[in-house]
C-alpha cells in the first residue's frame, strides 16, 4: 500500500518561508525511480503544478515560483521537499505532492498515479 503524506504547512506573513515535506511509504527502493512533483490549489481555482523533479534530480518550476521555491528529494529516506521563500499571498493554497512518470517544463508532472492529501499554506 503506497502512501504520500505531506507536512510543514502553516500560516506565514508575506515574505516569509516554509519548508514542505512529503514522506513516501510503500514504494521501497522503487521510490528513487519515480518522478515527483508538487501541486497547489487555491480556493475556487483549479489545481496547478508548482515544481517537479526527475530521477536524475533535475528540477522544473512553474514561472510563478522560479527563484523563490526549491524542490529537492532525499532518496535515502524516501522524502520530497519544497523550500518556499519570499512567499506571497497568491501562494496560498493546499499543497500536495504526487508521484508520476516524467517531468515536463514549467514544473509539470506527467502521468500522475499517486497523490497525497495535501497541507494548507496560508500567506497574509
Amino acid at each position: 500500500h503506497v502512501q504520500l503524506v505531506e507536512s510543514g504547512g502553516g500560516s506565514v506573513q508575506a515574505g516569509g518561508s516554509l519548508r514542505l515535506s512529503c514522506a513516501a511509504s510503500g514504494y521501497g527502493a522503487g521510490y528513487r525511480a519515480l518522478s515527483m512533483g508538487w501541486f497547489r490549489q487555491a480556493p475556487g481555482k483549479e489545481r496547478e503544478s508548482v515544481a517537479a523533479i526527475e530521477v536524475a534530480e533535475t528540477p522544473s518550476y512553474a514561472d510563478s515560483v522560479k527563484g523563490r521555491f526549491s524542490i529537492s528529494r532525499d532518496n535515502n529516506v524516501n522524502t520530497l521537499y519544497l523550500q518556499m521563500n519570499g512567499l506571497k499571498p497568491e501562494d496560498t493554497g493546499v499543497y500536495s505532492c504526487a508521484a508520476g512518470g516524467s517531468v515536463a517544463p514549467n514544473g509539470r508532472l506527467r502521468n500522475v498515479y499517486d497523490r497525497g492529501q495535501g497541507t494548507q499554506v496560508t500567506v497574509s
